[in-house]
Parts: C-alpha cells; sequence; structure tokens
C-alpha cells in the first residue's frame, strides 16, 4: 500500500503522471464547485432570480467576445515542440494581452446594442464594467500552460480554489450591501485579478516580459487560425442554450433555468477540463496510431473515464428534483425538471468527450475545427426548431439529438488519429439508453411540467 501510494504521488511513468494529474484536477474541482454550490446558495437567498438571469446574459457576451477571438495559445504551447521555450512564451503572452485589450473595447462597444436586443437597460452599463475581466485575462502568465503542458496540477488547483474563495467573500459581501447585480461583476472582476497575482507569484517560472519572436507569431497564429474557428463553433456549443432560450425566456424563468445548469453540468464540466489538461499529453507522448499497445492503453483510460462520469450524470439525474428542492426555496423549483433532463441529454457527449483532444495533440487542428463547426450548426438548430416546437423541453431534447447527430462526424476525426473505439461506444450507448428510460419513468410528471 505504501509502495502504490509513493509511485502515484512520485512516479513519473506517464501512466501515473496522467493519474496524478487527474486526481488532482477532480478533487480540486470538486472543491471548486462545491464552493460555487454555497456561493449560489447564500446568494440566492440574498438575490431575486432576476439577477442571475441579467448575469447570464452578461456571461453569455462575455464568452462570446472571449471564444470568437480566441487564437489557440494555450493547446498550441501544450503540444508545440517549442512550448518550453521563453521567445515563444512570451511572444504567446504578448498576443494574450493585445487580445485583451481589444477584448475589452470591443464589449464596450457592444454594450448598447446588446441591452436594446434583450431589452434590459442596465445591461449597457454592466458589460463595460464586466469586461475589464477579459482585459485583466490577457496577463495571465503563460506558467499555468507550462504547468498543463507537463500535468503538474497539484498548486494549479490550489490557486484555483484559491481564487473561488476570494471571489465567493467578495459575491456574499457586495450583495448583501448592495442587493444588486452589481455583486457577481464586482465578485468576477476581484477573481479575475486575484488570478493572475496567484499565478504570478505561486507558480514556478520566469516571468513573462513583452516579445514578439516572428517565428513563434507564425506558428502560435497558424495554429491557432483553425482554433480562432472551432472556438466560435465552440460558443454555439456551449452557449447557444443560453442565448437562444434566454431570448426565449422571461429574465427570472431564465435564472431558474441557470440554476437548473449549473447543477446538471457538474460532470460534464469535470469531465473537459480532465480531458483537456490530461489528453494532449497523452495523445502526444503515446499516439494510439502507434502501436496496439498504446490504442489498448488509452482504451482502459477511456472506460474508467466515461464509466466514472456515467454515475456521476446518473446521480444527478436521479436526485435532481430532490436536490433542488432541498437546496432552494419555491422560486427555484421548476429548476428540478431542467436538472433531470440537461443530465439525460448530455450522456451522449460523455461517451465521446475523449476523442477531441486527439486532433490537437497530433496538430491537426483543422480536423478539430471541422467537429467543432458541425456541433456547432446542430446544436444551434436543434435548439431553435425545439422551442419552436415544444418550448422549454422542446429546446433541451433538441440539444440532446444534435449530440447524437454529431456522432459520425466524431468518428471521422478520431479514426483518421486512430483513437476511435467502437466497442467502447456501443457499450456505453447501451448503458445510456437504459439509464434515459429508468429517469423518464420515474421523472415523467416532473419532466412534462417543463412543457406548460
Amino acid at each position: 500500500m505504501i509502495n502504490t501510494f509513493r509511485r502515484f504521488s512520485l512516479g513519473s511513468s506517464l501512466t501515473e503522471r496522467a493519474l496524478r494529474s487527474s486526481a488532482i484536477t477532480s478533487l480540486g474541482f470538486v472543491v471548486y464547485q462545491g464552493l460555487r454550490l454555497i456561493s449560489n446558495l447564500v446568494l440566492t437567498r440574498i438575490l431575486f432570480p432576476e439577477a442571475f438571469g441579467l448575469m447570464a446574459l452578461v456571461s453569455v457576451v462575455m464568452m462570446g467576445l472571449a471564444m470568437f477571438s480566441d487564437v489557440g495559445v494555450s493547446p498550441s504551447i501544450m503540444q508545440s515542440a517549442r512550448g518550453d521555450e521563453e521567445d515563444f512564451l512570451n511572444t504567446a503572452w504578448t498576443i494574450q494581452i493585445i487580445r485583451g485589450v481589444n477584448l475589452w473595447i470591443v464589449t464596450c462597444l457592444l454594450a448598447y446594442p446588446v441591452s436594446v436586443f434583450y431589452q434590459e437597460s442596465q445591461l449597457l452599463y454592466l458589460l463595460p464594467v464586466a469586461g475589464l475581466t477579459l482585459l485583466i485575462n490577457g496577463f495571465n502568465p503563460t506558467k499555468l500552460e507550462t504547468a498543463n503542458r507537463h500535468m503538474r496540477a497539484g498548486r494549479v488547483t490550489l490557486i484555483d480554489i484559491g481564487v473561488q474563495v476570494v471571489g465567493l467573500v467578495v459575491a456574499v459581501i457586495a450583495a448583501w450591501i448592495t442587493g444588486s447585480v452589481w455583486a457577481l461583476v464586482l465578485s468576477g472582476l476581484v477573481s479575475a485579478i486575484a488570478q493572475v497575482v496567484f499565478l504570478a507569484y505561486f507558480l514556478p517560472g520566469v516571468p513573462n516580459r513583452l516579445r514578439w519572436e516572428k517565428s513563434a507569431a507564425n506558428e502560435l497564429i497558424h495554429f491557432g487560425k483553425w482554433i480562432f474557428l472551432s472556438t466560435i463553433c465552440g460558443f454555439f456549443i456551449g452557449q447557444s442554450d443560453k442565448l437562444v432560450i434566454g431570448k426565449y425566456l422571461s429574465l427570472d424563468e431564465f435564472g431558474v433555468y441557470n440554476i437548473g445548469f449549473f447543477l446538471a453540468s457538474f460532470p460534464l464540466l469535470l469531465g473537459g477540463m480532465v480531458t483537456r489538461k490530461v489528453l494532449i499529453p497523452i495523445y502526444r507522448e503515446n499516439p494510439p496510431k502507434e502501436s496496439v499497445e498504446n490504442f489498448l492503453r488509452l482504451r482502459k483510460m477511456r472506460f474508467y473515464a466515461t464509466g466514472f462520469l456515467m454515475v456521476m450524470v446518473t446521480t444527478v439525474a436521479l436526485l435532481g428534483v430532490w436536490l433542488v428542492d432541498l437546496l432552494y426555496d419555491a422560486r427555484y423549483l421548476r429548476a428540478g425538471a431542467v436538472v433531470v433532463v440537461l443530465a439525460c441529454v448530455q450522456l451522449p457527449q460523455i461517451i465521446v468527450l475523449t476523442y477531441d483532444q486527439a486532433a490537437l495533440a497530433a496538430g491537426d487542428s483543422k480536423r478539430f475545427f471541422v467537429l467543432a463547426a458541425a456541433r456547432g450548426v446542430l446544436i444551434f438548430a436543434g435548439l431553435l426548431i425545439g422551442l419552436e416546437l415544444a418550448g422549454l423541453l422542446g429546446a433541451l431534447l433538441g440539444l440532446g439529438l444534435a449530440y447524437i447527430s454529431a456522432y459520425p462526424v466524431v468518428v471521422w476525426l478520431s479514426r483518421h488519429q486512430g483513437a476511435w473505439d467502437p466497442l467502447h461506444d456501443a457499450i456505453f450507448a447501451l448503458i445510456s439508453a437504459l439509464v434515459i428510460s429508468l429517469i423518464l419513468w420515474l421523472h415523467w410528471d416532473d419532466i412534462l411540467k417543463l412543457a406548460q
């Protein structure tokens, strides 16, 4: 037992590093989400649902700007042969700062048209202030990407938790003083500043300085052009529900939806965080195309990861209505059905979660873009058609059908990298069908309430 723990803690093999990084990242994410839940529970008792609806609209705009301008600095550092060179890292940092400044300017310019579109005058003032977080984030040191590149998750996880604690304290104090959505905006700003400071002082490495090396910039831009297009599609994948449903629902109903989304999205967010931080190094060092041994090693990791996440999603779906009833007051009860349906429609996405990063690890950002584009179009179409046919419930079901419809493109990408595992997919597709049938049988009456 002691030797096993020692190998896990200090081992340098790929498997040991991957397991250690995954475990630390997962533990940190659980703590992070626990703190978010505490903050959410406290703030829902101080603020009205409309405040969460307004902040969700602000977040959609900021997320959209961030993703519409992402040039792939982080994955480029993680996969590049020059990812540890000082000139390369400083050039990447310079690009980040330029991007952050431009994002804040664009946020200010968009404030008026967005406030008109959503018919919410407060957005005219909220957006320029909240947009400062995009400017601040541009100064995050590249030490973070270096730590992720080498799967050193310990300090990064502690920093993430520290930032969350700072944000929670500021949000609660500001909400108690102001009683308005400005508490959430101020919390975001202070958290962004805390992240820059913590990363700069508590992660090892040489501080960044402004630098523009032409060859490094060319490599970053060449790799990042497809990431840029992919993240535009990623915006529609991750934010279409808020973009479309936010226009369709009233602010208080939208705030309730976001409470449900917060609870239901925990497993998928955890899986996405772990795969982004761990799988690129794994695919880079042990490409599944190279040998049967590499493929089988990945299959084993994939079965463990998918099985673990599927258990989590099933638990959330089964307990969703009870959790909302236990944790929130009567204003948020409809969020329980949102949790149940969202958890179910995420199951197809969990099955294929471990495939995407294979293309990025091989430097094939073009195929990654094609997959992101297909998903973005299908999700946006599914939401619009679902809303038109059956309201909120139809939108959520359309989301699930979009995930399933994108599977052929996932197969096309993963086969090219030698990563596709039909046995894994077939087994978990059958399990998902059984799980969804059970959940529908248990919660049918609650689900029908979303159609009313």
